[in-house]
């Protein structure tokens, strides 16, 4: 770390960023800490344990409502844009991570229990956490995104297709199935039967309907296929990219997907910082 740099941006190269020492040394403690908590907040809920290890675990959980609420006032303190940091996904993980057991302090008396091992099991959102220490979680966050507009195309087509198949069995199953007695259950079917659930709790039973059954079964396969190739293709396409690319974003809109001699960024036009020499 540069010796001239304040309290406050030593904290938040530990803090917020890993490819340093000390940066790295705390994400792997809060991943421990993340880990432990969430196995001890499952174990709490499990009625057959002993009143003595109850104990423990609450007073365990007080110990880690402490030490996530200092790391939560860290990133809040460090953070280069505050306010952006609270409302971000993270930082209302963050929140959630430690405000259960704050709320269990003022929700009292037995008729409340109930609501407060609720709130207390909210804990598990702890385990979300560990998102900010999965780098390559950038890349399917990135391949996501850039194939939201092919996937809505697609779930729309499931969509328009789960009615008109829940309509089509309706027809043919009509007056002989007490399972599907209007199209909306005709709907439910088809949307069960595309997925692959097939929870079998509506049949067809007429020639006709099972033929159709049997079409939706066989396109059933394509639900899965169709999104997972879409998915995997930007992924490879992110992973096995040109090894020429640049390594900073774009600092107007945040893209990095340029060519390592790219003077502009292509999707906003703005000047590119110069590219680190290695």
């Amino acid at each position: 770390m540069p010796r001239n740099q304040t309290l406050r941006e030593k904290l938040y190269t530990v803090v917020f960023r890993s490819d340093n020492p000390a940066g790295n040394r705390f994400d792997i403690v809060v991943i421990y800490l993340i880990v432990i908590s969430v196995i001890m907040a499952t174990v709490e809920t499990v009625g057959s344990i002993s009143p003595k290890i109850r104990e423990l675990l609450r007073a365990g959980e007080w110990f880690f409502m402490i030490l996530f609420t200092i790391e939560y006032l860290l990133r809040i303190y460090s953070a280069k844009d505050r306010w952006k940091y609270i409302t971000s996904f993270f930082g209302i993980i963050d929140l959630l991570a430690v405000l259960p057991s704050y709320i269990g302090l003022f929700i009292q008396g037995g008729q409340n229990l109930l609501i407060v091992r609720l709130f207390r099991l909210m804990r598990i959102f702890r385990i979300f956490e560990m998102g900010h220490f999965v780098r390559e979680g950038a890349i399917v966050a990135s391949a996501l995104r850039a194939s939201r507009v092919k996937i809505t195309v697609f779930l729309s087509f499931i969509a328009i297709a789960s009615m008109v198949l829940g309509a089509l069995m309706y027809m043919v199953e009509v007056g002989q199935n007490d399972q599907i007695t209007n199209v909306l259950e005709g709907i439910y079917w088809a949307i069960v039967t595309l997925t692959t659930v097939g929870y079998g709790d509506a049949i067809p039973v007429t020639g006709w309907g099972k033929f159709l059954a049997s079409l939706v079964m066989i396109l059933g396969y394509g639900v899965i296929a169709v999104p997972t190739g879409i998915v995997t293709a930007e992924i490879s396409s992110r992973v096995l990219r040109p090894s020429n690319r640049l390594k900073t974003k774009c600092i107007n809109c945040g893209d990095g997907d340029h060519l390592f001699d790219s003077g502009f960024c292509h999707k906003c036009g703005h000047a590119l910082p110069e590219p680190k020499k290695s």
